[in-house]
């Protein structure tokens, strides 16, 4: 075995003496050297042999206590990826569980980090799926991009900058929310050294410069909470440090300070033997200094939601410099240092513990559903909130603690609780008072949903106020699952809005050669499930047209080169017009269609040559057509005209119904119209004597019998007292 190697495998061995069992230690050195052998002959950036790679990552794991299986795992993580070895091989020599683990780690491997949504999106979620079925996954993962950085100084400046902003943006955070707060710390610290360099030395030079003094002053404090502990009767120990460079680093930045201005840069550790102790420390040190009002937090009686507990407080020194104080216990110490970790310390002997699968981590699986009908860009831009953001934590009427993302709404708290809690609200209170759904909720708050089954679901402007992303996605749900005629409607007129943004018209992307091209970009089966996508929240109407724009671009430059031919007019009927309406007598004249009463084909019809318009077409039932025909001198200006039957073609007409007032009914007369796939073009209201209205729509159809199909359903909608064509005579 070579010297090097030797020394990683001895340092890794005196880690995990004093907690993993002889026949363990066994199996962990048969991989050390299967690992050995399957990656003779590879090196590392830094000239030294590949395997001392997986054996450090094996050691970080053992520093967390982790179990034999992980660690075995961690020895052959690269194996698949880098060498011959085969998933078959692993399970033969180590079993099922080390060769998934395996497995779950060289996928996460495989994944490359892009600017691009989609692709993000898509390696966040294998991310997820791998940590919802086993934990262990993903805290391998985290422990080879610790060992990965610390090395990176091997690497060349542009990698040292993609892997240290893929660390800052993706597995520091994903460390934070599991409650490894030291490897979180040094993930953000290395990775800052490579994404500002000139920042990072100006900080660690001036933390250098001020050794001393920040020595004496840590040293002081330090004595001074001893002594009353001591005093006080409790057994405990007592840690200080300086707050680490990234944590300086936002504080300098983001309050635009110098670093010379920013005091709040020591932070001590009181570890203790009990829950008791814990509160009595925390009077004790409220005794020696003057704790600063609204900085204390209690997370031992209410614990953040990847199990970390601690009592902090936040007090000024005599100096007048603030510090913090960090008080817990040991084993709560164990979880904020290394966080879903700490388990298996706790757990040792116990059969087949699959963190992975225990309720502190259905957030994981609540990701990885949140991200349905998700916009690409909206999930990554969410993700940070629901994952990493400052927590706010209030409680139900009951008791019972809701963690929520900072800023969080009454709405957000709705949708934690159950989807129909959310999709029913119809109001809420905060501490006894009703509320705006739109108000923010603040630590400690109760909070109480009132609801009815007679709501109507959630409001589409609750997608603006909802913070978390767990909130859209469940409002999004409903409106795509209870909605989709509506959502056509709504979806359709945001995207024609959009395509008038841009210039183009729907019948450029209608056009029979062009369509089926322009479906497959946006990735729907017709432009029916666009709009719903684009109704629901699912896709942004400017998304969709910005894909449109692409394409038609594309495919107008390949015109000319495929010598493709604009389409011939369609011949023309004698006595007829493009219009689709035969005259009598008359050859291609201009025919228009009257306003006053709208025909529609199917329709008895009359026309009228008007001077200088050609023929108006009027319904032989309409009010103007009958006036005029009593008019002697306008007798021979009427003519027969008829529907051609093979020209197709749809048609605007006008409708007015008389309603009694009621809640949603508009709504409830569009979702007629889309459930009979008719496009409503227009539609306004009149205010009647005694409650009533009267409703003018404009819709389009393409025949007498859906016409009459569409009058019938519209008289069934409760509230409606009668329609009638506009134009037609009524008794």
């Amino acid at each position: 075995m070579d010297k090097q190697v030797q020394e990683c495998w001895t340092a890794l061995e005196e880690r995990v003496q004093g907690y993993i069992a002889a026949a363990d230690r066994e199996r962990l050195h048969e991989a050390l050297l299967f690992a050995e052998e399957a990656h003779r002959g590879q090196k590392r950036r830094d000239g030294s042999p590949f395997v001392t790679h997986p054996i450090a990552v094996a050691e970080i794991l053992a520093e967390m206590c982790m179990d034999a299986e992980t660690l075995i795992a961690a020895l052959l993580h690269d194996c698949i990826e880098d060498t011959g070895v085969t998933h078959e091989e692993i399970v033969k020599r180590f079993g099922i569980t080390v060769a998934e683990l395996v497995e779950g780690v060289t996928k996460l491997t495989r994944v490359q980090y892009t600017s691009k949504e989609e692709e993000q999106m898509e390696n966040l979620r294998k991310m997820f799926l791998a940590m919802a079925k086993d934990i262990r996954v993903i805290i391998i993962k985290i422990a080879d991009r610790l060992h990965n950085m610390r090395t990176m100084n091997h690497q060349r400046e542009e990698k040292q900058r993609m892997k240290s902003l893929e660390t800052m943006e993706i597995y520091a955070p994903i460390a934070h929310r599991l409650g490894m707060q030291k490897i979180k710390w040094e993930l953000e610290d290395r990775s800052l050294e490579y994404l500002d360099p000139y920042g990072y030395k100006e900080l660690s030079d001036s933390l250098e410069r001020n050794k001393a003094v920040h020595g004496e002053i840590l040293d002081r404090v330090r004595t001074a909470l001893e002594n009353g502990m001591r005093e006080a009767g409790i057994h405990g120990e007592v840690f200080s440090r300086l707050k680490h460079i990234y944590s300086i680093y936002r504080k300098v930045f983001e309050q635009h300070k110098t670093f010379g201005e920013v005091y709040d840069i020591y932070a001590f550790r009181v570890i203790v033997d009990s829950v008791q102790d814990c509160y009595n420390a925390l009077g004790v040190i409220h005794d020696l200094y003057k704790p600063v009002l609204g900085r204390l937090k209690d997370y031992i009686a209410v614990p953040k939601p990847n199990g970390y507990q601690s009592l902090h407080t936040t007090v000024v020194g005599r100096e007048g410099i603030p510090f913090e104080v960090q008080i817990r216990t040991q084993e709560m110490h164990q979880m904020a240092e290394y966080g879903v970790a700490a388990h298996w310390k706790y757990k040792q002997g116990m059969a087949d513990v699959k963190l992975g699968t225990e309720k502190n981590f259905e957030w994981v699986r609540r990701l990885l559903e949140n991200q349905q009908d998700t916009d690409p860009e909206e999930f990554v831009r969410t993700l940070k909130v629901d994952m990493f953001a400052d927590e706010v934590f209030v409680f139900t009427p009951k008791g019972d603690v809701i963690n929520l993302p900072a800023h969080s709404t009454p709405i957000d708290f709705a949708y934690s609780i159950h989807s129909e809690v959310g999709n029913t609200m119809t109001a809420a209170r905060v501490n006894g008072h009703i509320v705006p759904f739109s108000s923010e909720l603040k630590n400690g708050d109760v909070v109480e949903v009132l609801s009815s089954k007679a709501a109507h679901g959630p409001s589409r402007d609750w997608m603006k106020i909802a913070r978390s992303n767990e909130a859209r996605t469940k409002i999004r749900q409903w409106f795509k699952r209870e909605r989709r005629e509506e959502n056509i409607i709504h979806g359709r007129a945001s995207f024609e809005a959009e395509l008038r943004r841009n210039g183009i018209s729907l019948s450029e992307i209608t056009a029979e050669d062009v369509l089926p091209a322009i479906l497959k970009k946006v990735s729907f089966n017709t432009l029916d499930d666009m709009y719903a996508a684009i109704g629901y929240g699912g896709l942004t109407s400017q998304k969709a047209v910005n894909r449109i724009k692409d394409e038609l671009m594309r495919i107008n430059k390949l015109r000319p080169q495929t010598g493709k031919k604009k389409p011939a007019d369609p011949p023309k009927a004698a006595g007829g017009s493009t219009t689709g309406i035969v005259v009598e007598g008359l050859d291609n004249c201009l025919v228009k269609f009257a306003r006053c009463c709208t025909p529609v084909p199917g329709d008895a019809i009359i026309g009228f040559i008007t001077k200088g318009y050609g023929v108006s077409v009027h319904r032989t039932d309409c009010p103007n057509a009958t006036a005029a025909w009593k008019k002697d001198h306008d007798k021979g200006r009427w003519v027969g005209v008829s529907w051609r039957m093979d020209a197709p073609m749809t048609l605007s007409t006008g409708l007015e119904l008389y309603v009694s007032d009621r809640d949603s009914l508009v709504m409830d007369i569009t979702t007629v119209l889309s459930t009979l796939k008719t496009r409503l073009t227009a539609l306004a209201t009149h205010k009647l004597p005694e409650g009533r209205y009267s409703i003018t729509l404009s819709v389009e159809v393409d025949s007498l019998q859906k016409l009459n199909q569409v009058l019938a359903r519209l008289q069934q909608v409760p509230g409606v007292l009668r329609v009638n064509r506009v134009g037609a005579r009524t008794a």
